[in-house]
């Protein structure tokens, strides 16, 4: 239960900017060192290779394969382009970003420019316009001619590069894994950001006919993961975002070994309160009201009511003088009357829609009381220092015929102030317990990670959980195997190697060796490796 009571809070961690390395004399002498990048679709590593110790066999760079264009600035500015860690983050200039990857093949052209200007300018290599320096660059599997050729020319062309070497990244992994004498024989299975590639080699060399590529990858994931978690805290929505997703697939998601029996654990409370994650979203704990004495209560309560009153005072006066407006009219009307001009009289009458001169004398009575009532209640509220009450009675009769501009909702939204406006009665002091919270404001803000932790990876395995009609890899890996003869499939399935970067969720390797023990034929052996 300990386990149950850990709160995860997001990490949203910033960006930090490249710096601008300066390269070392072992990079150009006696010759140009080759620049090794590994062109991924998620992220861009580049560094050296070359045997010198002086030299860091580790990437210097590594940043996202993304970039963000903005529009130009107020003051004239041209546009600002901004490429991997220069970000900060992502999220702000989401739907400015873009990335020069049609799933792993590089399409746009001028975007890959962009993260070559970037890699070259930061590790210090550009020298009067050009890369004097060989280039290893990874690419996918198979990759189409026509990208291949237009990538060669923008590195012959525009960095006037000597040298280039196209490599595939999982078979780099795969020689640099080996765990046979060479030449190795295995089935490479390669799961990264936006596919998944089975990969056959028999004696070294790469079977290209039979490779196949599976159309999803962890970005499908994440956009899995956080329509799941948007349909669950809708009140969430924008504060589900795809970085944050991206950080619970690599740190709080795993791969079932038995996808049904795992799910039938998690019908279990125990074992939900047990083993599930609880992601802190940011939120304010300033609650209005909360943290205020007994005299700052009295204090408001005391400027809510000083702001009602004048606001009564003020539609008093203003009831005052449109009544008082009306009476003049009908003392006009009634002094035509009185000076014999009877024609006027009438016509005036069916105007204010009356029918005699007795009507009119009425209404000419309530709007002389109601004028004398105002009056008195101004003069009253003036010399009073309490607070006055408003009559919850309607103060004028209905003066519809008159055109009256006074309706019954001005009249009950005065009286709705009725209770703030009633005499205060001594109270009691009492003592002030502490308010407490209707709810748990830090609790309301969590993310509950049950099944989602292992549906969002399931994709890959079962790529029908959101909607798409591909095989899983089980099933392409089982396909892949019965295009050879049983001997040749016994050597493959001795060296079974997982690499890409879904090879991070935990039991992955568990999994692949339980839908192998599936496939394979009774009392057969098969060995799976991760990479290192």
């Amino acid at each position: 239960m300990a386990a149950a009571s850990r709160v995860f809070a997001f990490r949203d961690a910033r960006w930090a900017p490249d710096p601008v390395l300066e390269p070392s004399a072992a990079v150009r002498t006696p010759q140009p060192v080759p620049l090794v990048i590994d062109n991924g679709s998620f992220q861009t590593r580049a560094g050296w290779a070359s045997a010198d110790p002086a030299v860091p066999a580790e990437p210097l760079l590594r940043f996202r394969s993304l970039a963000a264009r903005s529009r130009g600035a107020r003051g004239g500015a041209g546009a600002e382009t901004q490429v991997g860690n220069d970000l900060g983050s992502p999220e702000p200039l989401r739907w400015l970003l873009r990335s020069p990857f049609d799933r792993n093949v590089p399409v746009q052209l001028e975007l890959q420019e962009l993260l070559l200007d970037h890699v070259f300018q930061r590790l210090g290599v550009a020298s009067q316009g050009c890369v004097d320096h060989p280039i290893v660059l990874t690419e996918a599997v198979c990759n189409p001619l026509y990208s291949r050729q237009m990538m060669s020319e923008l590195l012959f062309e525009c960095y006037q590069v000597p040298k280039v070497s196209y490599g595939v990244d999982s078979l780099y992994s795969f020689y640099h894994n080996k765990r046979q004498k060479w030449p190795c024989s295995g089935l490479v299975i390669s799961s990264g950001y936006q596919c998944t590639h089975i990969l056959p080699v028999l004696e070294g060399r790469l079977d290209a006919k039979n490779c196949k590529r599976i159309n999803l990858g962890g970005c499908q994931a994440a956009v899995y993961l956080q329509r799941l978690l948007q349909l669950k805290y809708p009140g969430h929505f924008a504060a589900i975002t795809l970085s944050r997703m991206e950080e619970i697939l690599h740190e709080h998601s795993y791969i079932a070994e038995d996808y049904i029996e795992e799910l039938q654990k998690w019908r279990s409370p125990e074992y939900y309160e047990n083993n599930m994650h609880k992601m802190q979203l940011p939120f304010s704990n300033k609650l209005l009201g909360s943290t205020l004495t007994s005299e700052e209560k009295q204090e408001r309560r005391q400027q809510q009511l000083r702001r009602l009153q004048e606001l009564n005072a003020r539609r008093r006066e203003e009831k005052l003088q449109l009544d008082q407006e009306r009476l003049d009219r009908l003392l006009y009307v009634q002094e035509l009357l009185e000076d014999g001009q009877m024609d006027q009289f009438h016509k005036a009458l069916v105007e204010l829609n009356m029918d005699s001169a007795e009507e009119l004398q009425s209404y000419i009575n309530k709007l002389s009381l109601s004028v004398e009532q105002t009056k008195q209640k101004i003069l009253q509220a003036e010399v009073n220092i309490e607070v006055d009450v408003v009559d919850s009675k309607p103060e004028t009769p209905d003066l519809d015929p008159l055109g009256s501009e006074q309706s019954l909702e001005d009249v009950e939204s005065i009286n709705e102030f009725e209770p703030l406006f009633a005499e205060e009665q001594p109270e009691v002091e009492k003592p002030v317990a502490a308010v407490q919270p209707v709810f748990n404001l830090a609790e309301y803000h969590q993310l509950f990670l049950g099944t989602e932790r292992i549906r969002a990876p399931e994709i890959v395995f079962q790529p029908s959980l959101i909607g798409e009609d591909q095989a899983g890899i089980a099933e392409t890996m089982q396909y892949v195997l019965e295009r050879y003869p049983k001997e040749q499939q016994a050597i493959l399935v001795q060296n079974v190697f997982l690499t890409g970067g879904n090879t991070m969720y935990p039991g992955l390797k568990a999994r692949v060796q339980k839908e192998l023990l599936e496939m394979r034929p009774f009392q057969s052996s098969f060995q799976v490796h991760v990479l290192t």
